[in-house]
């Protein structure tokens, strides 16, 4: 079968790979369309180091069962699925565990699930470890990418004033449609306190987030796009949010499988109170180009390749 292996010249390329060998709690699936992830592209890069031997990329994914597990738990052959495989989705066929699927209803396509299973996942639980957000103040960073819109939407629509910030107006705009109270192009144009801090750009974004936290406030670290390291001052905290908590947060870290969250989540989408922010779908042979977009910060939302069969 043909797969997507990383190429340090052309980023990736199509080439041909072995069958995937399930084990016995795992299905297999004839991909429809994946999604890149952030994550992704800093892995190819060689930045996140977070590569094993043989590693090939693809952690969302969406499909047809072609092969049911051996162990006879989750969706037989036929059934239309989302997944969330820890690696190799960038292909025509990958091994899923079944507690890591999903079965798609009537009126969710594969370009719209696939558009979900990382981005949506992370803000489901960001949202769980935040807690109760209903008529709390909600600062959000990085809010124009997949994460983003989600935890906006969701946040909103359980009762929380959500401030977003983005790069720049336009990407903000369909923040605002989902039920952003506010929208910013810069931490320090938020107006504080804030009771939570949702931070996923690091650097300087960090402590100008955190300067804005209300005492006993937490801040929910979630990711560093920038890719630049944050510098805290101890003594900037007195008169400012005293007490604060910062707690890091990795959505990989819970008791239960991928496939719960991912049924929440195609409930939502298919009962109108999800929108997907579906920024760029091309064929798979476009996946180099996309992921150099991705970086360059050129897609709002989720970024989809639909996979052509030889």
């Amino acid at each position: 079968m043909r797969a997507l292996l990383p190429d340090p010249e052309r980023i990736v390329r199509i080439d041909e790979v072995p069958e995937p060998e399930p084990e016995p709690q795992q299905a297999v699936v004839a991909v429809e369309a994946f999604s890149v992830n952030r994550g992704e592209t800093f892995q190819l890069d060689g930045s996140l180091d977070r590569r094993w031997p043989g590693w090939r990329p693809g952690k969302d994914v969406a499909g047809t069962v072609v092969r049911a597990a051996a162990d006879g738990s989750g969706p037989a052959v036929g059934a239309r699925v989302v997944g969330h495989p820890p690696a190799y989705g960038w292909a025509e066929r990958v091994a899923v565990p079944t507690a890591d699927l999903a079965v798609l209803p009537d009126g969710v396509d594969a370009v719209t699930a696939a558009s979900l299973p990382l981005a949506g996942i992370t803000a489901l639980r960001l949202l769980r470890a935040a807690g109760p957000v209903a008529g709390r103040r909600l600062l959000l960073t990085g809010a124009s990418g997949g994460v983003g819109h989600y935890v906006t939407e969701l946040a909103a629509a359980s009762g929380a004033a959500v401030t977003a910030v983005t790069a720049t107006p336009e990407r903000g705009a369909r923040l605002r449609e989902l039920g952003a109270a506010e929208v910013v192009t810069g931490v320090e144009e938020a107006t504080g306190p804030f009771d939570l801090v949702l931070e996923s750009v690091g650097g300087d974004s960090l402590p100008a987030a955190l300067a804005r936290l209300r005492p006993d406030g937490l801040l929910l670290w979630f990711g560093q796009a920038s890719r630049q390291p944050v510098t805290l001052d101890f003594f900037g905290f007195f008169g400012g949010p005293n007490q604060a908590r910062i707690q890091h947060f990795d959505y990989t870290h819970s008791d239960r499988g991928y496939g719960e969250d991912l049924e929440t989540l195609l409930r939502l989408v298919a009962g109108g109170r999800l929108h997907p922010e579906i920024g760029s779908v091309h064929d798979w042979s476009r996946t180099a180009a996309t992921v150099t977009a991705l970086r360059g910060r050129r897609i709002r939302g989720n970024a989809v390749l639909t996979v052509r069969r030889a």
